[in-house]
């Protein structure tokens, strides 16, 4: 029996191997569905490196990832987990839009409260799944995505109707102000001042984690709920907390994607961008140090799918491909190591 665990061990993949395996996936697609294999790698590796156009927007589009996979590890650390990412983002935004409209007139300060309040509208909308968990074990993969489901075709109603702007061809909001705009900082990508604020959060969410008592309490709850209610830790305030944390930080990259990179709410452009989320903290293993690279790995894999389809006959669709490969093995190994823990505990 020993032997066999020893191979069991060995053969184990790490989360944090799976970009490795899925780029050797991605090259075996990339020779069966391009008809120049080589030039289609060459872009598609290599492309989002070629200027600093490029790199800027690769790394602005993993803020997202970064926000959202952030959200998901506080929900996860205390037993849950939030698929209701979309909407919340979405929601995220669209207060964020509404009230930089109010606030025009006071420039950063402004729109530093407007993000608050957008980010908090998402943390209330999660924050609700999370008081039906604690409160009657309410199943909160079910009830995060049904909410989700729920506020987006509502807000897409605003803003085609009472939001819509009249002078742009797009499905969209206004603009808000250029005083509230945060400053970009890799021009003339769209990268902003966001990506800042993002590696700030991932190193307050790993040392909230570990070195606070709150912290320590959530992770007990996720570990042992039993257990750490024994131990005199209120559970279902853990719940409630970081289920409503965690709707804060997706709520908070919609803010951000408001201020420093749309400076509006264009339709459905929150789409795919909570799977994203999802994907990262699960490529992470669920640990916020590593939630940077494996958010700009994704968006790697996004852009170089999108200059790939630019340059050569290579259709974006394989990235989808890639995307689902990496959210199912990730989930598989480390849905496997957590029911291993939870069982030798």
């Amino acid at each position: 029996m020993n032997n066999i665990r020893n191979i069991k061990k060995r053969f184990s993949i790490s989360p944090l191997l799976v970009p490795l395996i899925v780029l050797l996936f991605l090259i075996i697609l990339i020779f069966i569905f391009s008809d120049s294999p080589f030039n289609t790698m060459y872009f598609y590796f290599l492309g989002p490196f070629r200027n600093l156009f490029n790199i800027g927007n690769m790394v602005n589009a993993s803020i997202p990832y970064i926000f959202g996979a952030l959200g998901i590890i506080i929900a996860f650390k205390a037993g849950s987990l939030n698929l209701g990412g979309e909407g919340q983002i979405y929601l995220g935004a669209f207060i964020t839009l509404v009230f930089s409209l109010l606030f025009s007139g006071i420039g950063m300060i402004g729109a530093f409260f407007a993000a608050v309040i957008g980010a908090l509208s998402s943390g209330v909308l999660c924050a609700f799944s999370g008081f039906c968990k604690a409160k009657w074990n309410t199943n909160e993969l079910i009830t995060t995505f049904l909410l989700s489901c729920a506020v987006i075709p509502v807000i897409n109603f605003l803003i085609t109707g009472p939001f819509l702007d009249p002078n742009t061809s797009l499905l969209s909001t206004k603009k808000i102000a250029d005083n509230m705009r945060l400053a970009l900082i890799l021009k003339p990508s769209n990268l902003s001042a966001g990506i800042i604020i993002s590696f700030v959060l991932v190193l307050f969410i790993h040392y909230f984690l570990k070195k606070t008592k709150l912290g320590y309490e959530i992770r007990m709850t996720g570990i042992n709920e039993m257990f750490a209610r024994y131990g005199g830790i209120n559970t279902k305030f853990n719940i409630i907390f970081s289920m409503t944390l965690s709707g804060f930080l997706y709520g908070l990259a919609g803010s951000i994607a408001v201020l420093g990179t749309y400076f509006a709410v264009i339709k459905e452009f929150h789409a795919g961008l909570g799977w994203g989320g999802l994907t990262v903290a699960l490529i992470s293993g669920f640990s916020p140090a590593a939630v940077i690279p494996c958010a700009i790995f994704l968006s790697w894999i996004n852009s170089g799918a999108r200059i790939a389809m630019q340059n050569t006959g290579f259709t974006f669709e394989v990235a989808y491909i890639v995307q689902a490969v990496i959210f199912i093995m990730s989930a598989g190994i480390t849905f496997k190591n957590f029911n291993k823990t939870q069982g030798s505990s």
